[in-house]
């Protein structure tokens, strides 16, 4: 990699945790930064431990965090505490470690140790996976040197702050990207009709309710072509299962796909939340999608996420309060009836999919990296 030399044995913070949506990002730049001679560690919380990457490269940190957004006064009064702990965990560790940059990835787990690093004069920036700017990035955006975005327009970033943004995409994992070099499955009138029904870390109940009751009005000759995936809460398993054997409909369901990859690279269509990974994974591959977003997410930023693949031709968004059996039934008829719409679609998610979003991620990070090889404060000082 370019600069591996000059980067030999920096180091670099991240700070995520939580949910996959802010954990692959990070694991995406470990990877990038690691091949250019990076040093890394992890700052977490105790969710991201489910999350975290397998390199033994990576010394990972756990410190306490606790969300602000959504909650009760009495809950807020609990929360406090927790932010404080952790920042000042999170600030002996900096001071031990003294690294050369501090990345945040956004989401709860991420506030106190660039609140940390800010205090500290460490180099530091965050990354923002969705369309819409999250409140843990809103409330450290003031303290950071750069922005990094997903998407070309980020909503309830402050005008102020437009200087600092670099838009890099978001990093996916090297095994989503490599779908790219893979073209759209066939579909042709007696090819098999492949599904992927996903609903994020935990699955989504709607899609149990929804998708085996919307492929049951689909005439008899498309459903014995139909090969479904479907990602299922533990409690919608055995129902879901029972209705798609009734209906003939060659269905593999489980609480969660461990080769993700390959399903989705073999996926004519993807039905799903439209969390920030989920997006910019289907993108990448060049997959379609029908996206369904989580009503009740923060800021609504699912739906800011679903109308940009819209917008692109990607895919198609599908509010929830529309997302019934026979529309989806509609909605499915109409595009397997006419293969070239998909197709199209297919190339217009890889035309908006940022395959080097990693690259062009850890080409921000490393601005930030002093040339002196030395961390901690004093070496931003120098670098400044």
């Amino acid at each position: 990699m370019t600069g591996s030399m000059a980067n030999q044995g920096r180091l670099v913070v991240l700070a995520a945790g939580g949910t996959g949506g802010h954990m692959f990002p990070a694991q995406a730049l470990a990877t990038e930064l690691s091949e250019r001679g990076c040093r890394l560690a992890l700052f977490t919380d105790r969710r991201g431990g489910a999350w975290q990457t397998q390199s033994s490269d990576i010394e990972t940190h756990h410190i306490r965090a606790s969300g602000l957004a959504g909650k009760s006064f009495a809950a807020r009064l609990q929360s406090g505490p927790e932010l404080a702990i952790g920042t000042w965990q999170a600030r002996g560790l900096l001071k031990r470690l003294r690294p050369n940059a501090v990345i945040g990835f956004g989401g709860y787990a991420s506030v106190p140790t660039i609140l940390a690093a800010s205090f500290g004069g460490y180099h530091t920036a965050i990354h923002e996976q969705n369309a819409v700017l999250g409140r843990a990035n809103r409330l450290l955006a003031s303290r950071v040197k750069k922005i990094a975005t997903s998407f070309e327009k980020s909503e309830g970033l402050p005008e102020e702050f437009l200087s600092k943004v670099t838009h890099t995409g978001m990093p996916v994992r090297p095994s989503v990207a490599a779908i790219r070099q893979h073209p759209y499955p066939s579909l042709k009138s007696e090819d098999p009709v492949s599904i992927l029904v996903i609903g994020g870390s935990q699955g989504a109940h709607v899609f149990s309710e929804i998708v085996p009751d919307a492929l049951a009005l689909l005439e008899d000759g498309l459903k014995s072509r139909l090969q479904i995936s479907q990602q299922c809460r533990p409690e919608d398993l055995e129902q879901v299962r029972g209705i798609y054997q009734s209906l003939g409909i060659k269905a593999e369901l489980k609480t969660f796909f461990d080769d993700m990859p390959e399903r989705l690279g073999a996926a004519h269509l993807v039905i799903a939340r439209s969390g920030a990974s989920t997006v910019a994974e289907t993108l990448v591959a060049g997959r379609p999608s029908i996206l369904v977003p989580y009503p009740h997410a923060i800021d609504d930023h699912q739906s800011r996420n679903a109308h940009a693949v819209d917008e692109a031709g990607g895919g198609w968004l599908m509010p929830e309060d529309s997302f019934t059996p026979a529309n989806l039934a509609a909605r499915l008829d109409s595009l397997f009836g006419l293969p070239a719409i998909l197709e199209k679609a297919a190339s217009s998610a890889k035309a908006a999919g940022a395959e080097d979003a990693a690259e062009r991620l850890a080409d921000m990070v490393c601005t930030l990296l002093p040339s002196n090889g030395t961390g901690g404060p004093d070496a931003v000082v120098r670098a400044a």
